[in-house]
């Protein structure tokens, strides 16, 4: 029997499938993560993109423990907005619509490519040449789109049509004016080029090469803010990661200026001075405590201002004792009564481990030309900027709530968890958490149990809840949402874990959001 080398978890069996390649080939995690990563680009093309941003956090015997902020940065200067083209376009879920804010003037510094290059240069082991090879295959070949993509695809239909171009790349072939269906083939010729120039020339083609003249060109033509100094001044942050212990293990998650990490890390504060209501997870008296945990740290958010920080070690003190302690007694006393991204974690027979969360917003409705890069719409997210658009400090790390972890048990064993889906990121992060290590559930049942989201006064009920308890609950919160089934909007937690007395890998792929899971052998 062939020792394992490793186990892959993502959102698109292709992704999975790239980072299979690079790791059965040798390469450690973090080669595979970036695989992936670059593979995503072309699989699940509305979640991941060459020009968003993200962040990794890593675990290796040789680093330590990091998390790497490459996410997006506001403008250094703004513009007078009647030039800069910044638009509302109304996107169909099907049982809801939102508005989201699309256009150049949308677009925010795009820090993927050095950050995927800083992890390279910090944490790979293979040549970036090779690392890039199953994605230029793919995107040369062409992936068959699937039910998950193509839906998504139909949610932002109205981005895929705001430039000609645009939709000339994402158009269906037997239905001319619309967009790609399950079934039809993508292909990013052009994109194969730029991953194979990027890897022979660097990040420096993207920041102060070709592409930056590209992009500065294309911002000054239709209406963006970027310049050349936006690009030139862009870095990657190394940060020490936020640590949290919960049931006997230490959780190394994504700290401030990010807000997803210590929000999770707050709420399992709140949890640890808790008992156990019931033996399952779904119990009526797990299921209300965990409400008013999700109703405090909401609450702690608005309070503390969270997203308008913009020194990293203001937020922390969330985590300070009385504050904690105020928040607890609330949670315990009392009776009951931000999107498009995608997750990869992968865990290497060497014991690295990466977790990495990347977001393209929705996409500004323009690719950057002659690369098949859709570029970012992070200055037109309504959840990072709840102080209004156009409200932003220039120069400024914009704040998420992606929350790339890592779970160390003191057993040795370990798993790498993220999960996609704006403000329900860190609500599925946490149940989880609970459920694995709460709970000691098995890594499958902990993703796929069903879970709720509170907010704002209403609770959203994910199908699958013992009957008794959801009778309770919604008898308890009139305000409330059963869902039938499934449903994306519960995030999408790709995970992987490896145990340490067994020596056993495992992974899943969250099928709420098309997941894939694979070992390597």
């Amino acid at each position: 029997m062939k020792a394992c080398k490793g186990v892959i978890a993502t959102g698109h069996p292709a992704t999975t499938e790239a980072a299979r390649v690079i790791l059965e080939a040798g390469g450690n995690a973090f080669d595979a993560v970036l695989a992936a990563h670059f593979a995503a680009c072309v699989s699940e093309p509305v979640l991941a993109s060459l020009g968003g941003g993200g962040f990794l956090m890593s675990h290796s015997k040789k680093h330590g423990n990091n998390l790497y902020d490459f996410f997006c940065q506001t403008p250094i200067e703004k513009k007078a907005l009647n030039t800069v083209d910044f638009h509302p376009i109304i996107a169909d879920f099907g049982t809801a619509t939102q508005e989201f804010h699309i256009g150049m003037g949308s677009v925010a510094t795009p820090g993927t490519v050095k950050g995927l290059f800083a992890i390279h240069n910090d944490l790979g082991s293979m040549p970036m040449s090779r690392i890039v090879e199953p994605a230029t295959e793919l995107a040369r070949q062409g992936i068959t789109v699937n039910g998950f993509q193509a839906y998504i695809l139909e949610i932002v239909n109205a981005i895929y049509h705001q430039d000609s171009k645009t939709l000339a790349v994402f158009e269906s072939s037997t239905n001319p004016g619309q967009l790609l269906t399950e079934g039809e083939l993508l292909r990013l010729p052009e994109y194969a080029e730029i991953l194979e120039s990027l890897a022979s020339e660097g990040a420096g083609l993207f920041y102060q090469g070709e592409l930056a003249k590209k992009l500065i060109a294309h911002c000054d033509a239709y209406g963006g803010f970027l310049t050349q100094q936006d690009l030139s001044s862009y870095e990657v942050i190394r940060r020490k990661p936020l640590e949290v212990e919960f049931s006997g293990a230490r959780i190394l998650t994504n700290p401030p200026p990010s807000c997803g990490g210590i929000l999770i890390a707050l709420a399992l504060e709140l949890l640890s001075g808790a008992p156990i209501a019931g033996a399952n997870y779904d119990d009526l008296g797990n299921l209300e405590l965990l409400v008013r945990v999700m109703e405090q740290t909401n609450k702690a958010r608005v309070e503390s201002g969270l997203d308008r920080m913009s020194d990293p070690d203001q937020p922390l003190g969330l985590l300070d004792a009385d504050f904690i302690l105020k928040y607890r007694d609330q949670v315990l006393g009392r009776p009951v009564f931000s999107r498009g991204t995608t997750q990869f974690s992968v865990i290497d027979s060497l014991g690295n481990i990466a977790s990495m969360t990347v977001s393209n917003g929705e996409g500004c409705g323009h690719i950057l030309p002659g690369t098949g890069i859709m570029l970012n719409n992070m200055l037109g997210e309504e959840d990072l900027h709840p102080a209004g658009f156009h409200q932003w400090q220039t120069d400024q790390r914009i704040a998420s709530m992606m929350s790339p972890s890592i779970v160390l048990e003191s057993n040795g064993s370990a798993c790498a968890i993220g999960s996609g889906g704006s403000n329900r990121i860190r609500t599925a992060i946490l149940q989880v958490l609970c459920n694995l290590l709460r709970f000691d559930m098995p890594l499958g049942d902990a993703v796929q149990a069903s879970r709720i989201h509170f907010e704002d006064d209403h609770l959203n009920i994910e199908d699958g809840i013992n009957p008794k308890t959801l009778d309770a609950l919604v008898a308890n919160f009139p305000s409330h949402h059963h869902w039938p089934d499934k449903n994306l909007f519960f995030g999408g937690v790709h995970a992987v874990r490896h145990s340490h007395g067994s020596g056993l890998f495992e992974g899943i792929g969250d099928p709420r959001r098309g997941g894939d899971s694979t070992l390597v052998s």
